[in-house]
């Protein structure tokens, strides 16, 4: 059995100590170094030819986001980054799976049997599938594909789920959405004190208003709604009106935010006026609801698996038949603003 050869990256003696002790406990993976910066981290790589690194986002001689642009523009491969869930430490970890870590895992902030099992389950876990995982190239300045430019109105309201590399799948998605589009809802798998920082971020460089959904906030066209983190997103009514409704039921799919819950609140609320999309995530979640969607007579579309940093949610979504179609990421905004008319 070939063996997921794994590299440690952080400043650490403890950290670096625990993940190696973590890591090396399973049977396909093996930790063959670790390095405590970035200069040594350099060495590393080229002499061992890992196939994961785990990376600290806080360290000397050279941030782990530096070192990370760095590598991915001139020897892309699979990054899990360790990072601190801190309201501070967001916009730094957003901005790694931008550049192009696949995933991020947040260190345990007590050291309790329970606490560090339930890190160790999600380390072992997102190594894993981080060696299968697609990696691109950093380019500083992705080119934004410019769409035909429509003054038609838009009838229906897309729904999009996403999970590992969502974050940078879902802002090109976006980046070329005009500032008439239709009411956009999104649930992408993420912590609490990082959905706020993403709604902030995707606001500043979009020309579309995006906000972190709120209890009672009217779905006006123009505008995008990401569901917070560990909070469902469903829609009610209010009067005449749509409103975002905010609950805290249980997990679904192991997820809160699930992108069923919102598939299936949309669905209930709009019927076949909708356009659901499914882009790059581990595992299964929304596949039932987009099945569902479709169905009822929306029209669904799915990331295709060369353009998928992971192809597990449109896939299962995919073998299901919930999807109309599959589509390079590149591809899939000019589609779904076409369908939504």
């Amino acid at each position: 059995m070939k063996k997921t050869r794994v590299l440690v990256i952080d400043d650490s003696a403890l950290i670096r100590k625990m993940l190696t002790e973590i890591l090396n406990s399973c049977s396909d993976i093996e930790v063959i170094g670790s390095a405590e910066d970035p200069i040594d981290a350099r060495e590393k790589i080229k002499q061992l030819s890992p196939d994961v690194l785990t990376l600290d986002i806080e360290m000397p001689k050279m941030s782990g986001l530096q070192f990370l642009k760095n590598l991915m523009r001139l020897r892309p491969m699979p990054v899990i980054m360790v990072s601190t869930l801190t309201e501070r430490g967001a916009p730094e970890t957003l901005e790694a799976l931008e550049v192009g870590a696949v995933d991020y895992i947040c260190k345990p902030k007590a050291n309790t049997e329970v606490k560090l099992k339930i890190f160790s389950n999600e380390l072992i876990t997102k190594v894993r599938m981080a060696s299968s995982a697609h990696v691109q190239p950093y380019r500083q300045n992705k080119a934004v594909m410019a769409l035909t430019k429509s003054e038609a109105g838009y009838s229906k309201i897309i729904a999009i789920g996403a999970s590992t590399g969502g974050i940078e799948a879902i802002k090109q998605v976006l980046a070329s959405v005009p500032a008439h589009c239709p009411p956009i809802l999104i649930s992408q798998h993420i912590p609490k004190v990082f959905s706020t920082s993403f709604a902030e971020r995707l606001d500043r460089f979009l020309e579309v208003s995006v906000f972190e959904a709120q209890e009672g906030m009217l779905i006006r066209p123009g505008c995008v709604y990401i569901a917070p983190g560990d909070y469902h997103l469903t829609v009610a009514n209010s009067g005449n009106n749509k409103v975002c409704r905010i609950i805290q039921t249980e997990r679904i799919n192991r997820h809160r935010p699930a992108v069923d819950v919102m598939f299936e609140s949309i669905l209930s609320m709009y019927g076949s006026s909708v356009v659901a999309v499914m882009l790059t995530g581990m595992g299964n979640d929304g596949a039932h609801g987009m099945l569902k969607l479709k169905q009822a007579g929306a029209i669904t579309y799915a990331q295709d698996e060369a353009t998928s940093v992971v192809w597990g949610m449109p896939q299962a979504a995919y073998k299901l038949g919930a999807v109309d179609e599959l589509l390079p990421l590149s591809k899939i905004t000019e589609k779904m603003l076409k369908s939504a008319q």
